[in-house]
C-alpha cells in the first residue's frame, strides 16, 4: 500500500490513539514524513513507547499478507538517513525492530535491524 502519515494517523485515531503512533514514516517512494513530535511518547511498541522513537517503514507484507522485506532502495536510503540523524541526537540509542523487543511477537520490520545498521 502507498500510505503515509495521513492514512496511518486516521487508522490510529480510529483505534483511540491521541495521534499517529509513529514519529516518522518512510513511504514506499522513499519520502520521509514527520508523524508525532519526538518530545511526545509514541504509541508504536507497547512497553517501550516512553523511551523510544518509532520509525515506520511502509511495506513488509507480500500479496498474501506474509512478512516480506519488500522495501525499495529509496526506502532503505531514507531509513538510513533518519537513523543516522537520530543516532547523532541519541548516541547511546540501540536500533531495534519491533520484532527485536522482548515479549513482542511481530515480524516487522521483516529484517534484522541491528545487523542492518551495522552493515550500512
Amino acid at each position: 500500500m502507498d500510505i503515509g502519515v495521513k492514512e496511518i494517523r486516521r487508522w490510529h485515531l480510529s483505534r483511540g490513539f491521541s495521534d499517529i503512533g509513529y514519529h516518522y514514516v518512510v513511504r514506499r517512494n522513499g519520502s520521509l514524513e514527520d508523524g508525532r513530535h519526538e518530545a511526545i511518547p509514541g504509541a508504536h511498541a507497547k512497553g517501550y513507547n516512553s523511551d523510544s522513537i518509532g520509525v515506520c517503514i511502509v511495506g513488509g507484507l507480500d500479496d498474501d499478507g506474509n512478512a516480506d522485506a519488500n522495501f525499495s532502495m529509496r526506502q532503505y536510503i531514507s531509513l538510513s538517513c533518519i537513523i543516522n540523524e537520530l543516532l547523532v541526537k541519541y548516541p547511546t540509542a540501540q536500533v531495534l525492530g519491533h520484532r527485536d523487543l522482548p515479549g513482542v511477537s511481530k515480524a516487522c520490520p521483516c529484517f534484522n535491524a541491528p545487523l542492518w545498521v551495522k552493515g550500512k
